[in-house]
């Protein structure tokens, strides 16, 4: 009896992308009617804070909707094992920070770059290419 294995080049359903800047993010994970492809699963909004007389207040405020948006973002990532994040700015790291504070992304392995907003097409394609 002769069985042959089908090697996959493409990442695993627990492997995701995220571009991210502070205010939007996009991810991408396994398409789930194809496990071979990878389409764009989510696109997350943060919140603007809103002005604020005082300063504390407005920094308080600030780190609760930036706990908001990345929690948003981690709901569409569930399980995963890889996650490759690229943005415009420092989001990306105060992201990677988050996840490994989180005890469910704790083992998770992270990468990340920076890149310019793109298409969704060609982020997912970017996103594929991280992940090889």
């Amino acid at each position: 009896m002769v069985s042959t294995l089908k090697q996959k080049n493409m990442p695993n359903k627990n492997e995701y992308g995220v571009w991210m800047d502070t205010q939007n993010a996009v991810i991408v994970g396994t398409d789930e009617n194809d496990e071979d492809n990878m389409v764009v699963i989510a696109h997350v909004k943060g919140e603007g804070s809103s002005p604020n007389s005082s300063e504390k207040n407005a920094n308080n405020q600030e780190k609760t909707l930036q706990a908001k948006y990345f929690k948003e973002i981690t709901s569409h990532m569930q399980n995963a094992t890889k996650v490759h994040l690229t943005g415009t700015g420092t989001s990306q790291e105060q992201f990677m920070r988050y996840l490994g504070e989180t005890p469910q992304f704790k083992n998770t392995k992270t990468s990340e770059c920076t890149s310019n907003k793109m298409s969704d097409e060609r982020l997912v394609e970017f996103i594929q290419e991280k992940l090889k």
